[in-house]
């Protein structure tokens, strides 16, 4: 038997004001974002902004039904969306904020573990890493280099 550590590394900007401005556009795309969350079950609103390899950025927000496991997610959302738009450009980066009318959440907030799945997925299927920002309402942002950074074990079509 062996042990085998998995580890993560990711850049803490203690503001928003410390990113590249482009970044910044992006953050600020995904807060404008969580304006059209339609979440009147949990009221736990998701913004995303992501940036295509041709330069055009598109956002999204969570859209939720009284059938939780029907519900989609921010993420899964805009990806699909370019996919669509954009077929073979590939995502480079990715901005995830949240919003809790209730309280102030001043961490970043992860994408769920079917999120972290489609954002590898869509690196493996464009053969392009995407660099993920993470935000809560207020308080830091976190950086990972490649969205694999928060799923390292991701199942993909390597399997079949």
């Amino acid at each position: 038997m062996k042990t085998v550590t998995l580890q993560s590394s990711f850049q803490v900007y203690e503001t928003p004001g410390e990113l590249a401005p482009a970044d910044r556009e992006l953050l600020e795309l995904a807060t404008a974002a969580l304006a059209n969350s339609y979440s009147p079950y949990s009221n736990f609103k998701v913004g995303v902004a992501i940036r295509l390899a041709n330069g055009e950025m598109i956002s999204g927000s969570n859209y939720e039904n009284a059938a939780y496991p029907i519900c989609i997610c921010a993420e899964q959302s805009v990806l699909a969306s370019a996919a669509s738009r954009y077929p073979g450009v590939a995502t480079t980066a990715i901005a995830v904020t949240i919003l809790n009318p209730s309280r102030v959440i001043n961490q970043p907030a992860a994408p769920c573990g079917a999120c972290r799945q489609v954002i590898c997925e869509t690196e493996q299927k464009n053969r392009q890493t995407m660099r993920v920002l993470l935000r809560g309402q207020t308080g830091p942002v976190f950086e990972f280099e490649k969205g694999v950074d928060l799923l390292p074990l991701a199942f993909g079509g390597t399997f079949f």
